[in-house]
């Protein structure tokens, strides 16, 4: 017999499946030398009210024995298939070269940064020696952005395709089989290299292709028909192209302009990344004193304020993590966050953003519709200009900043590459300062304890989306102006994160697969 059960546990009690099924026979009157096995299918922690607890849903099986996990990839060997180009080995990419493998082509991807191993050199080159590798830092390189992202797999985008199959992926490939029923999944960027690299190895096996250093920098057009790429100074030619780069790759937007190709300006959210030791949000959270159980995980928050008519937004919030250096090219400071899998570094930080919209681009207006990227690179090179021209990021302790008052020292912070002490609101655009101001003046009410000088703010949280994005038929995938081109992802402007890149790049291979076919749909 199988039965599902909901149950409230005890951090302690949810803590193995041998504690689980002790409450279970307890609470449910059940036998538990009857028991063959239980299985968690939703687990969600509750902090709101005491005694904190996990609300779980569990299937049980009695005298029966348990169902395995019957998913698997549909992998085939496509070493003469009709191949497919993917420009971009990140989550989109990697995950839609798995789904042209189930599908019957070949992909064939084009990355213009490193392999994981290798990446990591450059990696430590940014934070020891100030060097920024333009082809491979932390959103360049084999897996994107996302290898060194946290590893976060909550999504809204249910509507878009198979979270399940996504999560399920990911676990044949190394990931922790509790992404698959936790409420906010998270895989760690400890733990994320390694995964990624065993997708790329299964992709190839099946042989499909996987080229390193490889840097598109031109399209082969035909009229309307998108016939090929340039890379490596090598022209090389493809009936269809799948667009994946991320939306850190400026150069790609840039050549889509002059090759008039169609793009359009996007609104996306610029602001600071925030940090607070870990236990004060522990405290603030749990309402726990100075110690936080030790089968609790670290705490997490998010906030949401208007100001002015823009929203206040926390973005990417890492507890237990580091801020990092997510620059692309000399000369500018980027920041972003991420966690290992176990989330217990000292520090919690996350993105804290205002949302900008198009008119706020209007000084850059020239530059058509890439204003918006010209707005971003501005406030990252003001960034970089404002300090002594290394990679030390601008930081104000968090009370100084609401008084505007320069902070005289800057608390202990994980960016490694250090801070330096300034007036944010002469370095970030000043309705985006004063928004700002306003958000945390409110989130200090919400959560007692948040707004304090022991928290630093540090410039510039400014990737969070992509500020372009690339039309696309809603049927086909396919660009409205262009044959053969499929813009896919966090850079085309149609995913936010790991999973709906993912969702994304399989919905852009099932659509080649269609077109292959025969299938006809009506452009629009």
């Amino acid at each position: 017999m199988q039965q599902l059960f909901e149950v409230n546990a005890t951090p302690e009690q949810a803590a193995s499946n041998e504690t689980l099924a002790n409450l279970i026979c307890k609470q449910f009157g059940l036998n538990q030398s009857e028991l063959s096995g239980i299985k968690i299918e939703r687990k969600s922690l509750d902090a709101r009210r005491k005694p904190i607890h996990y609300k779980l849903q569990v299937t049980v099986w009695i005298n029966q024995k348990p169902e395995e996990n019957n998913f698997e990839i549909k992998w085939q060997n496509v070493s003469n298939a009709k191949e497919v180009a993917i420009i971009g080995a990140g989550p989109a990419g990697l995950f839609a070269a798995i789904k042209l493998i189930e599908l019957g082509l070949k992909p064939v991807i084009f990355e213009r940064g490193k392999a994981v191993r290798e990446r990591r050199r450059d990696l430590a080159d940014i934070t020891k020696h100030n060097l920024v590798n333009p082809d491979s830092n932390y959103c360049f390189g084999e897996g994107g952005a996302g290898t060194y992202s946290d590893g976060k797999l909550y999504t809204r985008s249910s509507k878009r395709g198979d979270i399940k199959r996504i999560l399920n992926i990911l676990v044949a490939h190394g990931a922790d089989a509790s992404i698959l029923y936790e409420a906010h999944p998270h895989i760690g960027t400890n733990k994320l290299p390694q995964i990624i690299t065993a997708m790329r190895l299964n992709i190839e096996k099946c042989g499909g292709e996987v080229h390193f250093n490889a840097r598109v920098s031109d399209f082969i057009l035909q009229g309307s028909t998108l016939k090929g790429l340039v890379a490596n100074n090598n022209s090389l030619y493809f009936d269809n192209i799948i667009l994946a780069t991320g939306h850190s790759a400026r150069d790609i937007f840039q050549l889509l302009a002059q090759k008039q190709i169609l793009i359009e300006a996007k609104p996306f959210a610029l602001g600071v990344r925030i940090e607070h030791p870990q236990e004060l949000i522990d405290q603030i959270q749990y309402k726990c004193g100075t110690h936080r159980d030790p089968f609790l995980p670290a705490s997490s928050y998010s906030l949401v304020e208007q100001v002015n008519g823009r929203g206040v937004f926390s973005f990417c919030m890492c507890p237990g993590g580091i801020i990092a250096p997510a620059m692309t090219a000399p000369g500018e400071i980027v920041v972003n966050g991420w966690s290992p899998s176990k989330r217990n570094n000292p520090f919690a930080n996350s993105g804290m953003v205002v949302s900008l919209t198009l008119e706020d681009f209007k000084p850059f207006a020239k530059l058509g519709n890439l204003a918006g990227l010209a707005f971003q690179s501005d406030v990252e090179q003001r960034c970089f200009e404002i300090g002594d021209k290394t990679l030390k990021a601008p930081g104000q302790r968090m009370s100084d900043f609401i008084n505007g008052k320069v902070s005289s020292t800057l608390p202990n912070c994980s960016y490694l590459p250090g801070t330096h002490s300034v007036n944010l609101m002469e370095v970030l655009p000043s309705f985006v300062g004063k928004a700002l101001r306003g958000g945390l003046s409110a989130f200090g009410k919400k959560m007692k304890g948040y707004l304090t000088n022991e928290a630093i703010l540090v410039a510039t949280e400014s990737r969070t989306s992509s500020p372009i994005r690339i039309p696309r038929n809603k049927e086909t995938f396919e660009h409205p102006e262009i044959e053969g081109f499929f813009p896919c992802g966090e850079g085309a402007g149609y995913a936010g994160g790991i999973v709906s890149a993912a969702m994304d790049g399989e919905n852009i291979a099932q659509a080649i697969k269609n077109k292959t076919m025969g299938y006809v749909v009506k452009k629009t």
